[in-house]
C-alpha cells in the first residue's frame, strides 16, 4: 500500500515564502514521477508542479519562477518550495504519485492572507 502524508502547510502572508514536504511510504518511490497539485474552493483540482524520475521538472504558468519541486529518493520524500507566495496560491495541496493508479496524500492547507 501506497502512503503520502504531506505537511508544511500554514498561514503566510503575500510575499512570504513556505515549503511543503511529502513522505511517501513506497520502496519504488525513485521509479515513479511525483506531483503537487492543488484545489481552492470552487476550482477544480490543478497541478502545479511534477518531478520525473531523472529531476526534470515542470510547472504550471501560474508558478513559475516562485516555486521549485525537489525530491530525495534517499528519503523518499518529495518538497515544493513556495516563494513570493500570492493570496491567489491559497489552497489545499496534495502530493501526488503516478504509480500504478494514481495515489494522493491527505492534502495540506496553505492560505496567503493579507
Amino acid at each position: 500500500q501506497v502512503r503520502l502524508v504531506e505537511s508544511g502547510g500554514g498561514l503566510v502572508q503575500p510575499g512570504k515564502s513556505l515549503t511543503l514536504s511529502c513522505v511517501v511510504s513506497d520502496t519504488f518511490f525513485s521509479l515513479y514521477i511525483m506531483a503537487w497539485y492543488r484545489q481552492a474552493p470552487g476550482h477544480e483540482r490543478e497541478r502545479v508542479a511534477r518531478i520525473f524520475t531523472d529531476g526534470r521538472t515542470d510547472y504550471a504558468d501560474s508558478v513559475k519562477g516562485r516555486f521549485t519541486i525537489s525530491r530525495d529518493n534517499d528519503k523518499k520524500m518529495v518538497y515544493l518550495q513556495m516563494n513570493r507566495l500570492r493570496v491567489e496560491d491559497t489552497a489545499v495541496y496534495y502530493c501526488y504519485s503516478n504509480r500504478g493508479p494514481g495515489y494522493w496524500g491527505q492534502g495540506t492547507q496553505v492560505t496567503v492572507l493579507s
